[in-house]
């Protein structure tokens, strides 16, 4: 070996331990400001913390029937009066005051506005509760994102079959419309739908969720369907009938994890981490945001999978000509709610499900810290490739994300209140934004911290804590105490972002991430 391939060695050593911590700039801390109009906001939903199930006209809805049947919640917890912030909210709004939000994202219940979820059932009652609300945002100078669905359909809409049946559609124009039409006027961004992903996988796959449907291989499929073309119907509505005159702004709010290849360098890792997102995110964002239709790899893989088992037709549904012009464009930004990341190998799987339909097998690395939720792992560079992701394949739509956040378990108040690994998860998380911005140019224009509240959190009941603000569930006032975590925010949303006060550390670290690529240069020279 001659000396000059001596030193290349040597200096492949060198600079590969070097280079590790640069790999994807996923451990390199920017320091920064976000653009002067990027705007903060917290979120909660109508269920998990209004509580006051029964009055004021108020119908069933899905959730209240499956926490009273018993067996479905975590301890039989129930949203009976969760936060009770249906009488609590100016409170809640002091809290946002505090942090310094200047949007808050929250939910209407449906079975509040339509008992029976028709508009036969409409209810004077419900209206007046949620103006009160927007009215009293609007006077602490917090603008009101409203959604219109999470998650809690109203029972009498569930016994007709729920979002397996198309006619739901027409429902939830009707109730979209009595909304825009009540509240539009103070109200200037929408949200259609909260995650259908897990509306239609938690809710009628594996029948963790209300209304606890396992069915896994055919529902869950017509409940996106549904959903789609219900999202698509009442953009259109607000689109042709109020958006002159109200001048807002509606979409849809679609979570994803992201989705790693377990090894980057095997194409069939690769291959299964693609198809994984496109089962994701790509279910519910490729009609949406493309064409009209779901992926050609998701609606070949189910077909694929229902031939097989001799059916005649694919377990999915098919959009016609008419409904795909009907869905495509039903858009004014990207929404987006995102908490962690998997890595991701082929499987070819034995039975039929959405689940197993993708031929692909989620890994969590063991070195990932835990949360508070099993399914959440910390996983903060998984945002910004997402973020990058939503860009290359959707356009450069604006982005809001509309939910990101974290759980702690504790044991006691005070270990609740001191949550330090809360404050490091969104520290992370928020830089990885800064970079997708900064570094990646996605036009991301807001982040929402999820939750306001610890609240009631669906099938795990209050043993899951994601607020910025303790509740004690054992108080029937429902005192509100802040967290380290909020205090923490609230420095955050003051700065904007990540000023540099160390005096150089931050060209320094572009110094560092400059002569990583540069080395990387080098090597690639050298090596080929």
């Amino acid at each position: 070996m001659r000396l000059s391939q001596v030193g290349a060695c040597v200096l492949l050593a060198v600079v590969s331990i070097q280079l590790v911590p640069c790999k994807g700039q996923a451990t390199e801390f920017l320091f920064g400001t976000f653009p002067d109009n990027f705007w903060w906001s917290t979120a909660t939903s109508s269920y998990q913390i209004e509580g006051a199930w029964n009055v004021s006209g108020k119908g069933l809805n899905i959730w209240d029937t499956y926490c009273h049947v018993g067996g479905n919640v975590n301890n039989n917890d129930t949203g009976d009066v969760a936060c009770d912030s249906y009488n609590k909210y100016d409170e809640d709004i002091k809290l946002m005051k505090e942090l310094g939000v200047s949007h808050y994202r929250f939910s209407i219940s449906w079975a509040r506005i339509f008992p029976d979820g028709t508009k036969a059932s409409y209810n004077q009652a419900g209206i007046d509760h949620y103006e009160k609300l927007v009215d009293a945002l609007k006077a602490n100078d917090i603008i009101p994102m409203i959604t219109l669905y999470h998650w809690d359909l109203p029972q009498a809409l569930q016994d007709m079959g729920g979002w397996t049946n198309e006619s739901l559609i027409g429902h939830f124009n009707d109730y979209a419309d009595v909304m825009f039409e009540k509240l539009g006027p103070k109200v200037d961004l929408w949200l259609t739908f909260n995650e259908p992903f897990v509306v239609c996988w938690l809710g009628y796959g594996v029948g963790a969720h209300a209304p606890g449907i396992k069915e896994a291989g055919t529902s869950t499929y017509e409940c996106a369907h549904t959903i789609i073309k219900s999202h698509a119907k009442a953009w259109h509505t607000y689109d042709t009938k109020y958006r002159a005159t109200q001048k807002g702004k509606i979409g849809i709010t679609l979570d994803s994890d992201w989705k790693e290849a377990f090894n980057a360098s095997n194409p069939d890792d690769v291959a299964a981490a693609d198809r994984a997102m496109q089962f994701k995110l790509g279910w519910f964002a490729h009609p949406i945001f493309v064409n009209g239709d779901y992926p050609e790899v998701m609606k070949a893989a189910v077909y694929n999978k229902s031939m097989a088992q001799g059916l005649d037709a694919s377990r999915q549904p098919s959009f016609t000509e008419a409904e795909k012009q009907e869905i495509k464009g039903t858009h004014d930004f990207f929404g987006l709610n995102h908490y962690t990341t998997q890595l991701i190998e082929p499987r070819d799987w034995e039975f039929e499900s959405w689940e197993q339909d993708q031929e692909a097998k989620e890994i969590r690395d063991p070195s990932w810290p835990d949360s508070g939720s099993d399914w959440l792992k910390v996983v903060p560079w998984g945002l910004r490739k997402l973020l990058s992701f939503v860009k290359d394949n959707y356009g450069n739509q604006e982005i809001i994300i509309t939910e990101n956040g974290v759980s702690i378990q504790s044991n006691t108040k005070e270990d609740a209140l001191n949550d330090q690994a809360r404050i490091d998860y969104y520290r992370g998380y928020i830089n990885e934004v800064l970079k997708a911005i900064r570094l990646d140019n996605v036009n991301v224009i807001a982040y929402t911290a999820w939750s306001l509240l610890d609240n009631f959190e669906w099938s795990r009941g209050y043993a899951e804590r994601f607020g910025l603000h303790y509740v004690d569930f054992d108080d029937p006032a429902r005192p509100r105490t802040a967290k380290e975590s909020a205090k923490y925010i609230k420095q955050l949303i003051k700065d904007h972002g990540f000023p540099d006060t160390s005096g150089g550390s931050k060209k320094q670290g572009s110094a560092i991430v400059g002569l990583c690529s540069v080395l990387g240069v080098i090597l690639l020279k050298l090596f080929n």
